[in-house]
Parts: structure tokens; sequence; C-alpha cells
């Protein structure tokens, strides 16, 4: 495969890939469209007695080419589409989550080295790294934590995390 066919043949992600091959497929099935118009045309000007049926056969390619070409453009739209609305839910959720830690954070009372330590805690940190980020040691780290556990109603970092969790998966209906 040539190099500049890459980037347009693998974007990465599944839907994207699929809407590249959407429109690789538009543009070949265009061009064939417009062979079988030009050729029907042209026979009708040269005036060739092939016979009405290859005129009417080629037509009908052409047709059916047209046709198929309008689904393809439908489809690629509303996968485009689709594409846009997942990705503004998307930014909606981390906007919303955002939003929703700072409640939790806001209804414990956690201090703002809390706050800092917890936010780390979501993102995955162990306490080491946490320690270490924050130019504190290890064991102030891990008093902060035990205290936003405390204040959270949870015993421990499995937990905390599962309060999120929930808030992610809840319904909204």
């Amino acid at each position: 495969m040539t190099t500049w066919l890459r980037p347009l043949m693998r974007p990465g992600d599944a839907d994207e890939r699929r809407a590249a091959i959407l429109a690789w497929m538009i543009v070949l099935q265009a061009l064939c469209a417009l062979f079988f118009i030009g050729d029907v045309l042209a026979d009708l000007r040269a005036g060739d007695n092939d016979g009405p049926t290859h005129l009417w056969l080629e037509g009908g390619v052409a047709l059916v080419l047209c046709t198929g070409l309008g689904v393809l453009i439908y489809e690629l739209r509303q996968l485009l589409l689709r594409m846009e609305r997942v990705t503004t839910g998307l930014r909606a959720a981390r906007g919303e989550m955002a939003e929703v830690i700072e409640g939790f954070f806001a209804d414990w009372g956690l201090t703002p080295a809390e706050r800092d330590v917890a936010l780390m805690i979501l993102k995955g940190l162990d306490n080491d790294s946490i320690a270490t980020v924050r130019g504190r040691a290890a064991g102030t780290v891990r008093a902060q934590s035990a205290a936003i556990y405390a204040k959270a109603g949870v015993d421990g970092r499995t937990q905390f995390l599962s309060l999120f969790m929930e808030e992610l998966l809840v319904d909204p209906e």
C-alpha cells in the first residue's frame, strides 16, 4: 500500500475507519456511475445499433449505481452524525462528572490538600506516587487518604472509587 493511502485507510477508531471506507466506496461508485452514464450518452450520440437492450441495461446499471450512491451518502451522513453525538455526549459526561466529583468533595468537606489527593486517587495513582507528585511524605498522603475515606464513609480505595463508578453507571431515567 502506498504511503499516502495509509492515513486515509487506517484512521484508528472503528467508526472513523467505517466512515473512511464508506467515503471510498462513494467515490468508486460515483466513478462507475459516471462511466456508465457517459457510455449510454456516447452510444446515443453515435447511434450505435447494438439494440435497445444494451442501452436499457447500461442505463439500468447507472440508475442502480446512482441509487446506491444516495444510500451510501445517507449512511455516511448518519454515521458522522452519530459520531458527533457520541463525542458530544462524552464531552458532556466528562464535564458532568467533574461537577459530580466537586459536589462530593464539597459535601464531604475536603480540604484543598485532601481534594488534590482524592483527585489523584481517582486518577489511579498510589500513595507513593501521590507523595512524589505533591512533594510530601508517603505517611502524610496515607493520613490524608484515611481522612478522605472516613469523610466519604468508605473503608478504602476500592469503595471510594466505586462511589464514582456508580455515578457514571447510573441510569438517568
